[in-house]
């Protein structure tokens, strides 16, 4: 009997030492609830479903539009993750982590089945850990610098509209509605961004293609490096030739590193990202007329030469600090991306941001931030503007994983979009890049629940 009970304690002890070795958590955020947008000025680009649809010509037609409906992830996109660790003994795990953002609503159209994009990819990568050193992962990541801007941001990095610093989206039953120049391509990125507006053009949140090594903190200090790259060499026989370089006709690559270091009740976090992008087949010197406009895209005569050939540099500070009865925030970014086919052609971005966040209660918080910049688009001459930019909310606090809030942030953006003229671009061109920079404002409110889990 006793030998019985000796086997039977010594399988348990057994089976809970190699189930304490690997773990895998599943996790997750449901963010639903009402959101409504207003929208005044000029636009290049809008939304081409749903209720409130504008369309803008090329000369630049003055618009309104309001949204409403129930919508999703104003305060935190939706998302569902998978993420664990095993031990390989001597202080090192293995980990991994599945991430996919989630839209509850569907394709957004009222009454109709959902057949639109319901699950994409936020991260996804591998790697393994050193405790008292460190981890290092490879996949689809965020930057460095996310990663430090998203602990020193007032307003949890929301997807309102206002936030001057990291770009929000007017939402509503049709999705996504900015009135910013449409989309154009770059280095591996799992965002690449739109035209710099005040609400475009931040930072990249995420890199494809990604080795990350991420320290442990050390006497307050952790650091991320992480290098992106996806090259690719072509070539052609009995027809045209690829025009192929060292480093072949496709060479993207990213750099990214961030510093953040906490002593008491200060933070202060410093970040850089650079995505280089070079396309062999685009090659050669910008000619007149070189740059134009399909559906607000900047180009050029070989076909998006400024997306494909860019050279993208992103820099972020922020400091915090805790007062006790409110945390402060100050942050500062700006980004600077230039044709490497002809550096005349560049666009610019530069914004600061203050914020406050206080626990007013043990089951209410709020937050307030105020924001400034300036963009300048597609080199001398062209369209520039200033920019304004506010938030406040509040969340009310159900339990630990569930909250209800209320979010409301609004811009304004004014423009010199009408003065200048820039030689490479006929007098059509000029008109549709000015468009897009007009004196233009907007607002998002919302009220909704999150759950977590």
């Amino acid at each position: 009997m006793k030998k019985s009970l000796l086997a039977v304690a010594a399988m348990t002890a057994f089976a809970g030492a190699a189930q304490a070795q690997s773990s895998v958590t599943v996790y997750g955020i449901l963010d639903v609830g009402y959101v409504g947008s207003s929208y005044s000025g000029t636009a290049v680009t809008a939304p081409t479903t749903g209720p409130g649809v504008i369309v803008a010509d090329a000369a630049g037609q003055s618009h309104k539009a309001t949204m409403n409906a129930f919508g999703a992830s104003a305060e935190s996109t939706s998302r569902l993750g998978f993420k664990g660790t095993e031990d390989l003994g001597g202080g090192n795990q293995a980990l991994f982590t599945i991430e996919m953002g989630i839209n509850p609503m569907g394709n957004g159209t009222a009454g109709t089945s959902s057949s639109g994009q319901i699950a994409w990819n936020r991260q996804t990568f591998a790697g393994l850990h050193k405790n008292g050193i460190g981890a290092v992962t490879v996949g689809t990541q965020y930057t460095p610098m996310f990663d430090v801007a998203s602990i020193t941001d007032a307003a949890g990095q929301n997807n309102m509209v206002g936030n001057a610093i990291y770009s929000g989206s007017l939402q509503s039953t049709t999705g996504t509605f900015n009135p910013g120049v449409a989309a154009w391509g770059g280095a591996p990125s799992a965002t690449n961004t739109a035209g710099f507006t005040a609400n475009n053009g931040g930072y990249n949140t995420r890199a494809t293609n990604a080795l990350l090594f991420a320290s442990d903190r050390m006497y307050g200090v952790k650091a991320e490096l992480m290098y992106a790259m996806a090259s690719s060499t072509a070539t052609e026989t009995g027809g045209t030739n690829f025009n192929n370089t060292t480093g072949g006709p496709n060479n993207n690559t990213m750099t990214g590193i961030s510093l953040d270091y906490t002593w008491n009740k200060l933070q202060a976090v410093g970040a850089y990202s650079q995505f280089k992008s070079y396309d062999a087949a685009i090659g050669g010197a910008q000619t007149a007329g070189a740059i134009v406009v399909a559906n607000g895209t900047p180009g050029s005569l070989s076909g998006a030469a400024f997306g494909q050939n860019a050279l993208d540099n992103q820099y972020y500070l922020a400091a915090t600090y805790d007062f006790g009865i409110a945390k402060g925030y100050l942050q500062y970014a700006t980004r600077n991306v230039a044709s490497q086919i002809d550096s005349s052609y560049k666009s610019k971005r530069n914004a600061e941001q203050i914020g406050v966040k206080s626990q007013l209660t043990p089951t209410i918080s709020a937050f307030a931030t105020y924001g400034m910049g300036t963009a300048t688009l597609y080199g001398q001459n062209m369209p520039n503007s200033n920019f304004r930019t506010m938030q406040i909310g509040t969340d009310y606090y159900l339990s630990k994983r569930t909250n209800l809030y209320a979010i409301y942030g609004a811009y304004n953006q004014s423009s010199n979009g009408l003065a200048g003229t820039q030689t490479n671009a006929d007098a059509t061109t000029q008109a549709a890049l000015r468009a897009g920079q007009t004196g233009t404002s907007g607002a998002n409110y919302a009220l909704g629940l999150r759950h977590t889990f």
